[in-house]
């Protein structure tokens, strides 16, 4: 025997199955459940077994606003007055200014005003321009 074929006895490789919906001439196909591969069963049972640790995370129920643009500039505000140091980190409880992220976020904001000029209704500029004015000062205080 080949050293081949004494490879191919030994490792049975990987084996194609046809898993499309119809057949080639157009008709339906029914086929049946495929029984689980010995692994994937032992595998199964190892897991049954041991006790979980730490399972799947239960989904968050806060209420979230709503996605649009006002709610964009808005979190993008709230995170500028996070890193001016005047309101404190949720994780932390603490405030601790950062005054180039501050800028950076500013910046960010003022860019969007920017590149929507002329798309946004009387309320969300009215929101943006206003939004940048309290920032920017805040920002002249915190540096000063």
């Amino acid at each position: 025997m080949s050293e081949q074929d004494q490879q191919d006895k030994q490792d049975p490789g990987f084996t194609v199955k046809d898993r499309r919906l119809f057949s080639e001439e157009g008709e339906a196909r029914s086929e049946p459940e495929e029984p689980a591969a010995p692994q994937a069963e032992q595998a199964q049972e190892k897991t049954q077994d041991q006790p979980r640790t730490q399972g799947p995370k239960e989904p968050s129920h806060h209420s979230l606003p709503p996605v649009d643009f006002s709610a964009l500039i808005l979190s993008l505000s709230h995170a500028a007055m996070m890193h001016l140091g005047h309101i404190p980190d949720p994780m932390t409880g603490e405030s601790s200014p950062d005054l180039e992220l501050a800028r950076h976020t500013i910046d960010t904001i003022g860019m969007l005003k920017d590149k929507t000029a002329g798309n946004l209704d009387q309320d969300e500029q009215r929101l943006i321009d206003s939004a940048l004015t309290e920032l920017r000062m805040a920002f002249v205080r915190a540096s000063a």
